[in-house]
């Protein structure tokens, strides 16, 4: 019998602009650069890189935006019922000496700061239907694959619980839920600032990263 052949996996990305205490946000120029690497890197076979946006630091006022761009990542860029989607977002730390795989994000928006739009929630749900801030939703991937995979490619990387309570959380939770209504997938990795490690070195991880998605699908 002729085994069946795996699904192609179309991969979308997003990182985010500036926000008051990282001036320069590293995910920006990754995001930003990423198609054009790859065309020269390649890609494993069945992958495919979609939608690849760049998100304003911001909650609430900013919804509209990431709703928009992860609904036209699944509707668009040559995705078909038969495809599998996934949902990249990638944030920053400033004081990160190392990558952090999200394993979960949580209800809760608690900004230490206002977000580049003006707001600063203080233990809002980010989604009232879902319940109490204490409610999390957590992603479908192998975290521990992924974290093995890269780790034996030689990136310093870690597994986190904690996405923060700032604007990464808040995209992330509203990524673990439409992924689940959609049946998508979706994972939310923190770098560290280039100042730390260098640009080139996480242009390549990022491409490590996708083939350690794809490789979990």
């Amino acid at each position: 019998m002729r085994s069946e052949e795996p699904k192609p996996v179309t991969i979308n990305v997003t990182g985010f602009k500036k926000f008051r205490v990282v001036s320069k946000n590293p995910t920006e120029t990754i995001v930003n650069n990423l198609k054009s690497f790859v065309e020269k890197k390649g890609l494993p076979p069945g992958v495919i890189l979609g939608t690849c946006a760049v998100l304003e630091a911001a909650g609430d006022g900013a919804l509209p935006m990431l709703l928009e761009v992860m609904e036209s990542g699944i509707s668009s860029n040559g995705v078909t019922c038969d495809a599998q989607v996934v949902w990249l977002h990638l944030g920053v730390v400033g004081s990160a000496v190392k990558f952090a795989i999200e394993r979960q994000a949580v209800n809760e928006a608690t900004f230490r700061c206002p977000d580049e739009l003006g707001w600063q929630p203080q233990q809002l749900p980010i989604v009232p239907e879902d319940g109490e801030i204490s409610r999390a939703r957590q992603t479908s991937f192998s975290t521990e694959a992924i974290l093995e995979f890269l780790t034996k490619k030689g990136y310093d990387v870690t597994l986190s619980d904690n996405a923060g309570r700032f604007v990464c959380n808040y995209v992330y939770y509203h990524s673990l839920r439409l992924a689940e209504h959609r049946g998508s997938r979706s994972l939310f990795v923190h770098v560290p600032p280039f100042s730390r490690i260098d640009e080139d070195t996480q242009m390549n991880f990022v491409a490590s990263l996708l083939e350690a998605i794809a490789s979990s699908c």
